[in-house]
């Protein structure tokens, strides 16, 4: 295996604790849905974002300007939500010790979210001190799982994904990770469980970021 010369990381469930009610958030979504479509599209598989995007985009075969008024709408409402959970929410304990070391050890460091950047800025001010490249959903046409999330970062930080891995909660990070043919690792510090992560294959499975670096060193990697 080649060392790791960088990890992206994602943030909420990895790097802080992952405090928004996504369950909340689609109940709030279909109810402000119905005002636009009754009966609404059977989506429930769909994530928020994907979901908001398509039922925007049935209202605008017929009209593209309910369309709009829909997604704006609905981007105020997860907005809002976001930024609740950041005022309550906090970073594990390790995070800032392990991103300034990593740094300090050479490695390249990018951090990308589906999270809005004000929410993270508000748990984690200063940032884009700790590493070399932040990238929220603000910031990319295409929001992983889509691979131009990771790519648009790990070129950023001029980082092969050969030589690269992504940490993440939840097997969407993993999905990213395999798709831009990065290394991946799964930390359980989210809402998914240790077990159902391992179902995801990661190259690499911890029970939080901490613990995936001693596995790193020990592995000789870092």
């Amino acid at each position: 295996m080649n060392k790791i010369e960088g990890i992206i990381f994602d943030f909420d469930g990895t790097l802080a604790e992952l405090t928004i009610d996504f369950d909340e958030m689609k109940k709030r979504l279909k109810a402000l849905g119905r005002a636009f479509i009754d009966p609404l599209p059977e989506t429930d598989n769909l994530p928020a974002l994907e979901w908001v995007d398509y039922i925007a985009s049935c209202l605008s075969i017929d009209d593209s300007d309910l369309g709009k008024e829909f997604h704006t709408r609905c981007r105020f409402l997860i907005i809002s939500m976001e930024l609740e959970a950041a005022r309550h929410g906090k970073l594990f304990p390790f995070t800032h010790p392990l991103l300034i070391e990593l740094r300090q050890s050479g490695i390249k460091i990018g951090i990308i979210t589906r999270n809005t950047s004000s929410a993270v800025k508000t748990m984690l001010p200063d940032i884009e001190k700790l590493c070399g490249c932040f990238l929220s959903r603000e910031d990319v046409e295409n929001v992983k799982p889509h691979p131009d999330h990771i790519q648009k970062a790990l070129g950023i930080i001029n980082l092969s994904p050969a030589n690269a891995l992504m940490v993440g909660d939840h097997p969407i990070d993993i999905e990213t990770g395999e798709r831009a043919g990065t290394r991946t690792a799964a930390v359980a510090t989210g809402r998914i469980s240790f077990e159902d992560l391992k179902k995801s294959n990661p190259d690499f499975i911890a029970k939080d970021c901490a613990e995936l670096m001693t596995i790193l060193r020990k592995d000789k990697l870092l």
